[in-house]
């Protein structure tokens, strides 16, 4: 079969490429946005790539077009592909129906961590000799690609509450259908999507309305959304993890910044972890990873023991270098809860360092203003702040600025970031780098610009 990819650059969509070639499909496809590293990825995969959407690139006419939710009416390509009747699906459905039917599907929904925890568990899993397939939002750095197919029944899916496609506003993970499903955590977001948390809390439901009555649902037990969800109807096992309140899965933080920590099974101590990440939140996932794998059949003991292998996904807290005494990390924080929890963990870790923070508004909630007012709070932890207010901004960052409480200055380029870092940072410094886009690669050109 020949399949046309639209969208195929994104993340989630790269993966679906993947796993199509994997799976012995002749793969082409179309971006407005073809570059690396994941046109070179693809293009090492044997699948053709084409610059835009355009008509002339569904012809001849594919046997089935793959349509990515970053498409819209009025898009080239999608236009000619309606007006001659040619097949489509979404790339979500094509995930459901192609691959995870015939797989244990487990999978992971939240507003925050899904690609930490999605990677965490399929590391888990393959470390205690299951060989899962899996599809990640990112790249976790244990397999150094977003996708496989795997050899085994097990298939970990990043779960999105993002919208399927422009004709299927469901959330992608309702086409997922998993055996044992990861609720890690339920905010507001995606604001361009959804006009109220009970919007959000709705789609979860749905997810929780197609998890079996013999499958499991891991659910983060300090959440007040997700009880609100359960609260609504559940027919499957429910096991909740915390740190701060009782629940079947619960840890002990045995280093402040998180490093460290001891896992129970209704109370009963199981075994201590030590591990290369940071932060409470993180600690948070790997109990849910942990959970999830004994669910599937994994001794919990032997999950707890894979953490100490596990590698930060890139771009979620990934060190980029260490060099004339500043450490850069490169993030993928865009919300005001991940923001704090990221910025607590490193400020467990380094103490009275100072941490000098450059912030990307990058996703359609931020952009939107959706967070504006959690912004400043969540950035408590920085004692410097440069925020790239790009002119396209439709909301002023001077009440941002103004409530940091450490010395914060917004600025219009990338390149004036750089030079406001490079004049405000100094020896000893911790430098976070947060945006979920490309922040054009402000991170390495910082790395360069100070002589890594």
């Amino acid at each position: 079969m020949t399949l046309h990819i639209l969208g195929i650059c994104g993340t989630f969509m790269g993966g679906v490429a993947a796993l199509a070639r994997e799976l012995g499909e002749t793969v082409a496809g179309s971006d407005q946005n073809v570059y690396p590293p994941m046109s070179t990825q693809l293009e090492q995969l044997g699948i053709t790539l084409m610059q835009g959407y355009r008509a002339e690139h569904l012809q001849p006419a594919p046997d089935l077009i793959v349509v990515g939710n970053a498409i819209s009416r009025g898009n080239a390509a999608m236009e000619y592909a309606l007006d001659r009747r040619l097949r489509y699906i979404s790339g979500p459905q094509w995930l459901g129906e192609r691959v995870l039917a015939s797989k244990r599907v487990l999978a992971v929904a939240g507003t925050h961590g899904k690609t930490t925890t999605t990677s965490l568990l399929a590391w888990i899993l393959d470390t205690c000799g299951v060989r899962p397939g899996f599809l990640v939002g990112g790249v976790p750095e244990n397999f150094g690609v977003s996708a496989r197919y795997g050899a085994g029944d097990a298939f970990v899916v990043e779960a999105d509450e993002y919208d399927t496609a422009f004709f299927d506003k469901r959330s992608k993970f309702v086409h997922y259908r998993p055996e044992i499903a990861i609720l890690n955590n339920l905010e507001f977001d995606h604001a361009d999507i959804f006009d109220t948390l009970a919007d959000i809390e709705r789609q979860f439901h749905h997810l929780v309305r197609t998890v079996p009555g013999n499958g499991r649902l891991i659910v983060n037990g300090e959440d007040d959304a997700l009880a609100r969800v359960l609260a609504k109807g559940c027919w499957t096992p429910v096991e909740r993890f915390a740190i701060n309140r009782d629940a079947e899965w619960r840890a002990e933080l045995l280093a402040a910044d998180g490093s460290a920590f001891r896992v129970y099974l209704r109370g009963v101590a199981i075994a201590d972890a030590d591990w290369q990440s940071l932060g409470r939140h993180n600690v948070m996932n790997a109990l849910a990873a942990v959970a999830a794998a004994a669910a599937y059949g994994i001794e919990p003991a032997d999950a707890v023991a894979a953490l100490s292998g596990f590698r930060n996904p890139k771009r979620r807290m990934e060190r980029i270098t260490d060099t004339n005494g500043i450490c850069i990390y490169d993030d993928f924080a865009h919300h005001p809860t991940a923001i704090t929890t990221t910025l607590a963990g490193l400020r467990a870790k380094v103490g009275d360092g100072r941490i000098v923070v450059a912030i990307e508004p990058r996703s359609n909630s931020m952009r939107m203003g959706a967070h504006a007012d959690g912004l400043a709070p969540s950035l408590a932890d920085a004692d410097v702040v440069v925020f790239l207010a790009r002119p396209e901004l439709p909301w002023h960052a001077d009440q941002v600025i103004a409530a940091v409480r450490g010395a914060a200055v917004a600025v219009a380029t990338v390149d004036a970031l750089l030079n406001e870092l490079q004049a405000r940072t100094h020896p000893g410094d911790t430098v976070v780098f947060m945006s979920n886009g490309g922040f054009d690669d402000a991170p390495r050109r910082f790395a360069r610009l100070i002589g890594a």
